[in-house]
């Protein structure tokens, strides 16, 4: 359903007709009916999706992939971008390590980046955050 679905709209102009030739005593009654009618539409929406996600993880499934998961190593994008941004942060962060505790700040400044740099390549905090998003629903 989209914002400016065309059934809806003309169920809407149909309400407020309807309202305008009955008067306001029947107002509740017309509302009830277009809400109804939303309701069912959505529901309708709904299942329509729902059933296209099913079927995406039921194709995962039987192609032997982890429904729902990416790669353990993430896309090329993924692992370029969380590098470049290592990088550009790596340059402020080791300019403050060495300002504040000379050459122990930038180790342990390096240490920490590689350190995050070699989780994020080992994928351990995409399947832990993947298992912590399951839920009892799934």
């Amino acid at each position: 359903m989209s914002a400016r679905d065309p059934e809806i709209k003309s169920e809407l102009d149909a309400t407020l007709q309807t309202r305008r030739d009955l008067g306001p005593e029947y107002e509740e009654e017309l509302i009830e009916g277009f809400l109804e009618k939303v309701q069912q539409r959505m529901d309708g929406t709904f299942d329509t999706r729902l059933r296209r996600q099913l079927a995406e993880q039921q194709m995962q499934v039987a192609r032997g992939t982890q429904p729902g998961a990416s790669s353990p190593e993430g896309t090329f994008g993924e692992r370029f971008g969380f590098a470049a941004v290592s990088m550009v942060l790596a340059i402020p962060l080791s300019a403050i390590g060495v300002v504040n505790e000379g050459l122990a700040g930038l180790l342990v400044t390096w240490g920490g980046i590689v350190g995050v740099n070699a989780v994020h390549a080992t994928g351990l905090f995409r399947r832990r955050r993947a298992e912590k998003d399951k839920s009892d629903w799934d």
